[in-house]
């Protein structure tokens, strides 16, 4: 951490600017894809999703490395942390993902469930085979 006070305090300065810029940013893509700042105009919440997921990161990996000074630690110490932090993501992805199919999956069982059935329509093999044998009884 070989930095002056004063070179400290610039670069903490450019950083806080930077996130602030970035966070503006992410607001007014917000505002603009949702056509509250322009009426009529939509952004697509795949693209709007991806451009904020972007910025996001972007901000992340500033105020990490920055503001918790990863910057300047040893490789094995970043991803000692870093390595954790991912796979907790990707933990939280996968699960969300699972809880959805479970969830499409419980409404498809559900809405099977509830479909009415006309049973006077269904004819059982056996059923079949009787009818043909009563009918046979009555006209003899």
């Amino acid at each position: 951490m070989g930095h002056s006070y004063e070179k400290s305090k610039k670069i903490a300065l450019k950083t806080i600017i930077l996130l602030a810029v970035i966070t503006v940013v992410e607001v007014l893509i917000a505002l603009l894809g949702k056509g509250y700042l322009i009426e009529g105009v939509h952004m697509s919440l795949i693209v709007m999703g991806f451009i904020m997921i972007v910025l996001s990161l972007t901000k992340a990996y500033y105020i990490v490395y920055e503001f918790m000074h990863m910057k300047y630690e040893v490789p094995g110490l970043v991803r000692s942390v870093l390595l954790p932090v991912g796979l907790l993501v990707w933990a939280v992805i996968a699960f969300f993902a699972e809880g959805n199919d479970w969830q499409k999956r419980r409404n498809l069982i559900k809405d099977k469930n509830e479909e009415k059935i006309d049973t006077r329509a269904i004819k059982a093999p056996a059923q079949e085979g009787m009818i043909k044998q009563m009918e046979e009884i009555k006209h003899g």
